[in-house]
């Protein structure tokens, strides 16, 4: 039939929690790192997600980048087309998720969509247009302390009036728990008043495939990976997808590695978990600004060592902020995004195949330095975590993207069991 569902997504990792949403759906989704060439089109894709690096550079240029993803999946035939974004909805203070949505309605001919971050199942939901991590109001929550994007507001309302041009209005939980219908004729109200945007309350996922079933033909979607969960049930009814299909799990043989540069509470609590157990190595940014070849000395490092091994960057918000004030709050993790890349292609060069890497930035810029250019999605590890297979030459790779705030502090060790099973 085609590919029929697309998707854009600002970050690696969000890209793959997408298309783990849609592999459960029984969906065969291949992920693209970068836009495509105008005449490379995936066989046997019935979805397609097109992985930028788009958060926090400038808004021109990921308005820029997104209307060309745009213009492929559309030279493809999409039905329906996602912009993917973080499940904490963290952009830079002046976007980029507003800029970005605005450019794609413009260029579709479109008037309204949808804003919806909430993830349920992860602890991200939406009640009264507030977003929640866990049992905290984004503002409140490690977020705040984000190094690159800190959230300091909780309302998605506020956020997205802040950033884009148009109106945005409020989908009340009680409207959603009528379902579908009730969402619709939401929808065609805050259209109807002028309103550009609705943020539809969202606190479990029975509110997320309601939302689903309430977007069918809707031509742009936007929000979180959960936003996409009901989607291919509206495909199937009708008709335009066949039966769910397996997922499997990468085949791929060789010695296996954690780069971590994610700050985050999760990332943190997942290194404190295998510190005592496998060879850790953390790098010195100090050192990496000095000039030092830390990248040199931590492959001679890691070709010693037995086992799975943990290389990061990541640390806590204290000294986070004292690495930004030293070396530049881009250019800190800018230098540390560098290292871990090099790293990763140095290890692939000495026999390294499995690789997870937590951290959306992180993970881009690794998928780069091994030359990635197209992802198999299996089976999840943990929500919104799958692993993914690759090929690089005639190598076979075994690759987890983790955003940095998903999974439980023993996520490292799960992950790596489940190949070995």
């Amino acid at each position: 039939m085609g590919i029929i569902l697309g998707a854009i997504a600002d970050d690696f990792t969000g890209a793959t929690d997408l298309c783990s949403t849609w592999v459960k759906a029984g969906l065969r989704v291949v992920q693209v790192i970068g836009i495509p060439e105008a005449g490379q089109t995936p066989r046997d894709a019935d979805a397609v997600v097109i992985a930028l690096k788009s958060r926090t550079i400038p808004a021109d240029q990921a308005i820029a980048q997104s209307l060309a993803a745009l213009d492929w999946l559309n030279a493809q035939g999409v039905r329906q087309v996602v912009f993917k974004y973080c499940s904490t909805f963290d952009s830079t203070a002046a976007g980029n998720i507003g800029p970005v949505t605005d450019a794609l309605l413009a260029a579709m001919g479109q008037d309204f969509t949808v804003v919806s971050p909430a993830f349920p199942r992860n602890g991200r939901t939406i009640y009264k247009g507030n977003l929640f991590v866990g049992d905290l109001p984004l503002a409140e929550s490690p977020m705040k302390d984000h190094p690159l994007t800190p959230m300091r507001d909780s309302s998605l309302i506020r956020l997205m009036d802040a950033q884009a041009q148009g109106r945005t209005g409020l989908v009340p939980l009680q409207t959603v728990r009528q379902g579908a219908p009730a969402i619709r004729a939401a929808f065609e109200h805050l259209r109807g008043e002028g309103f550009r945007y609705a943020v539809p309350d969202a606190v479990e996922d029975q509110d997320m495939i309601a939302l689903g079933r309430a977007l069918d033909g809707m031509a742009l979607v936007t929000g979180g990976s959960a936003v996409a969960m009901g989607l291919p049930a509206n495909l199937r009814d009708s008709g335009d997808l066949g039966a769910a299909l397996p997922s499997r799990l990468p085949r791929s043989q060789g010695r296996a590695v954690v780069l971590a540069g994610s700050c985050s509470t999760a990332t943190r609590a997942q290194i404190a978990h295998v510190t005592p157990i496998w060879p850790t190595l953390k790098l010195n940014l100090d050192r990496i600004a000095a000039g030092e070849d830390i990248a040199a000395e931590a492959l001679e490092w890691a070709v010693a060592q037995t086992g799975p091994m943990l290389i990061y960057g990541s640390s806590d918000p204290a000294e986070v902020a004292e690495n930004q004030r030293r070396h530049g709050t881009m250019e800190a993790g800018e230098m540390m995004e560098r290292t871990l890349s090099t790293i990763a292609r140095g290890l692939l060069e000495r026999g390294f195949a499995r690789f997870l890497v937590a951290g959306g930035e992180t993970s881009g810029a690794v998928i780069s330095a091994l030359g990635v250019t197209a992802l198999e999605i299996g089976p999840e590890v943990a929500a919104g975590v799958p692993w993914c297979g690759a090929t690089v030459g005639e190598r076979e790779l075994a690759l987890c993207l983790k955003s940095g705030n998903f999974g439980g502090p023993e996520m490292f060790t799960q992950a790596l069991e489940m190949l070995d099973d």
